[in-house]
Order: C-alpha cells, then structure tokens, then sequence
C-alpha cells in the first residue's frame, strides 16, 4: 500500500494572532491536492493552538511542537499528552533537534514522551539527525541508528508514527534519499520490514520551494518537515509538491 504523502509545518516560536491571522488565510485560499495525495500538518507556538485549530480548513490538521513525558501535574511550564488530546489535537512533534541540543533532552527521555504520547492516542513526528560534525566524523546513521534504537526498545506499535529525518544542517537530495533508504533498510532489519514499508520517513533539512519537487521524487522520502519557509507563501508550493511524488 502506497505511503501517504505528508508535509508538516514547524512554525515553531513564532507569530502573533495578526501574522497567524494572515498565514491562515493563506493556506485557507491555497488550490492543495486532496487528502487521497497528501496529509497537511501544521504546529503553531502552543498559545496559538486554540486560535489556529479555530479558524484552519478542516482537511489540515493541528499539532503541538512539544509535550511532557507523564501525566500533568507539578510540572510548571509543561503540556500534557492528555491536555493535547482535550484539544483535539492528533499529532504531536518529539525529539526535534532544537529539544535535543538546545534544551538537552536524552534520546530515552524523548522515547519515553513518544511512548507516553502514543499511549494517550496521539501520532507522534519523531524527529532524528545528526549534528554536522558528526556528519563529517562518519557518523550519520550511528546517531541515527541510536536515535532509532532508543525508540524501538520502548513502543511495539509503529503505526501512529511518521520519523522525520532533519539533519541539523542541510543536504543535497542525493544524500537526503541516500540517509532515508538507511533509515527504511534499519527499520527492517530491526523492528520489521511490515513497519519499514509503512512508516513515512520525511525529510526535514531545508526544505524550499525550490528544491522539494526533486525531493519529492524520491522514493524513500515521504514528504517533507518545514520550519522557516511554512510561514512563507512558498509552503502552498512545498504541499504542492507531493503530487510528484513516487
């Protein structure tokens, strides 16, 4: 069965309600393939959750960028998996790059908020990368294989799940479908190859209006995570872009 195509859109800390106003107008008005082609996911700063989920066309969903490894309770400035569901929220980002490096979350802390998401019924964009001086260390898919890893040994059900391979730096498309069939080939080789050719693997290095037509080409990339150009005009295009998919 073919994988469906899905783009998400990181808005990540930023926007005001007049900026989000303005974007949401314009993914409102944008001529998009249907959901039989592609699965539109977009993740506004948390105090804008209500706003957006408010005023977006019903065929894209809502995300949160973040939330916490356990029920709520006596954890100032957290969100629970359980909040996010009273939302009505179905897909939560986890271990997006920024969280691990910036915030200094471990590769087990993380797996543990996937399998506490998960256990609540949200789908989870579990993001996985490498810095760029592991990059040049040869190193890739050894920071990807323990990201991967520390997942595997704490959910059984993949099916909720969409990787997002987001390098910390960017890459040609070469090497991006070069990294997802070595992600696709883990997969099957460590969880099975049922959950390999099911999973979606999207790319989330840089992705533009200008290079995602080739991405999308690709045949072990299944759309694309996007920060900084999903707040522009070209994400119209970027969504656009899956009807060049495999």
């Amino acid at each position: 069965m073919p994988r469906l195509f899905f783009v998400g859109g990181n808005w990540k800390c930023n926007g005001t309600v007049k900026s989000n106003e303005e974007l949401v107008k314009l993914l409102n008005d944008a001529d998009v393939p249907g959901t039989d082609v592609v699965e539109v996911v977009v993740a506004p700063a948390a105090v804008h959750i209500p706003q957006v989920q408010a005023s977006l066309r019903k065929d894209f969903s809502v995300a949160a960028q973040n939330c916490w490894v356990k029920k709520g309770g006596a954890f100032t400035g957290e969100l629970s998996a359980e909040m996010l569901v009273d939302l009505g929220l179905s897909w939560v980002v986890l271990g997006h790059s920024e969280r691990r490096h910036v915030i200094g979350e471990a590769d087990d802390f993380t797996a543990d908020k996937v399998a506490y998401a998960l256990s609540q019924g949200l789908g989870v964009i579990y993001c996985i990368g490498e810095k760029l001086e592991e990059r040049e260390a040869g190193n890739t898919m050894s920071v990807n294989a323990r990201q991967l890893k520390a997942l595997a040994d704490k959910i059984s059900d993949w099916s909720k799940i969409v990787i997002a391979y987001e390098p910390v730096w960017a890459i040609g498309t070469g090497k991006a479908q070069e990294v997802h069939d070595e992600v696709r080939k883990w997969l099957a080789d460590n969880v099975s190859k049922e959950v390999a050719d099911a999973t979606r693997i999207i790319y989330g290095g840089s992705v533009t209006a200008k290079n995602c037509g080739e991405l999308a080409t690709c045949p072990d990339i299944d759309g694309f995570l996007v920060g900084g150009a999903s707040l522009k005009p070209e994400f119209v295009d970027i969504i656009k872009s899956a009807r060049q998919s495999k």
